[in-house]
């Protein structure tokens, strides 16, 4: 055979290794570009679950009811408006920003209601005095029970008795979480300086209230000071909001300033006097006060309404 002959089939050879090489390279080709499109698949909807908890964290931490100053717990501004009704039918029709409504006998589809329309709901209980006719009142020890109050069937609380009543309270706290409430409104929380027949001192009450203030913010409620204008200065760091009632009669609404100044909403009602005479008054503290009667059901004016 000739020189050229072997050249020839040496030739031949390398073209099918040649073909034999491009065939392969074609072979892997879809593969290796549908790899890199679900690598890219797979980076994206990455980038998207991290969006989605940046976003989710960044609205725990910014406001996300109106008033709402920072974090979780709904700490109004001076001037946030609300509607305070503990008896009667819910009037769930107001354009206000808080509902301020009995713990026990709201039910929750009504919270639900009312958070689906934009309201933050505070849900109303005694904490310093005791109520016969509550679904809870078998769990209060007789020793606890102090004077009965004047022109209310209820008994004074004896709140040198911490953990018993922390027990009872935080309790309540507990349901207020299951029903849904932003916050709660502990009433009756002045007791040492009323007639209990009990030595209560003022280091009890700060003590008391302090405790009721913790507890709530660990449940991430939201707390207001009902009255108890003497200590307001030591408890406001404490609580994120007051709502005060008839402080225009006793000449005391300017005690609550500490909130305002501090940056906190005062929400109040007055019983005894007609809006034309204090509204103008407390509208330039920067409270937020309604009249209202003792029953505290749906009816009254509002200041903010008042011009």
């Amino acid at each position: 055979m000739q020189e050229s002959d072997y050249q020839t089939n040496d030739n031949t050879t390398n073209t099918n290794q040649t073909n034999t090489n491009q065939k392969g390279a074609g072979a892997k080709g879809p593969g290796a570009k549908w790899s890199r499109i679900l690598t890219i698949l797979a980076l994206l909807v990455l980038l998207a679950v991290v969006f989605l908890y940046a976003y989710k964290f960044y609205k725990q931490q910014t406001d996300y009811r109106p008033g709402v100053r920072s974090g979780k717990i709904w700490q109004p501004k001076p001037g946030t408006t609300f509607h305070w009704q503990l008896t009667g039918r819910i009037d769930t029709s107001l354009d206000v920003d808080m509902y301020d409504i009995d713990l026990f006998d709201t039910h929750e589809t009504t919270i639900q209601e009312l958070q689906a329309d934009g309201k933050v709901v505070i849900c109303y209980f005694s904490a310093g005095s005791f109520e016969p006719w509550r679904s809870d009142a078998h769990l209060f020890p007789r020793e606890l029970l102090a004077n009965k109050m004047q022109h209310w069937n209820e008994w004074w609380l004896d709140i040198r008795y911490l953990d018993e009543l922390k027990a009872i309270m935080t309790s309540r706290m507990d349901l207020a979480v299951k029903k849904g409430c932003d916050g709660v409104e502990p009433d009756n929380v002045d007791a040492y300086s009323n007639n209990t027949g009990r030595p209560l001192t003022p280091e009890d009450q700060l003590s008391y209230n302090i405790m009721l203030a913790t507890e709530a913010h660990k449940r991430g409620l939201s707390i207001g000071l009902k009255n108890n204008l003497e200590q307001v200065r030591e408890l406001e760091p404490y609580f994120d909001w007051a709502l005060n009632e008839e402080c225009i009669s006793y000449r005391e609404c300017e005690m609550l300033l500490p909130f305002v100044e501090a940056g906190k909403a005062v929400f109040g009602a007055i019983y005894e006097h007609h809006a034309d005479d204090f509204c103008d008054y407390t509208n330039s503290l920067g409270y937020s006060f309604w009249q209202k009667t003792y029953s505290l059901d749906a009816s009254g004016r509002s200041c903010t309404n008042y011009w």
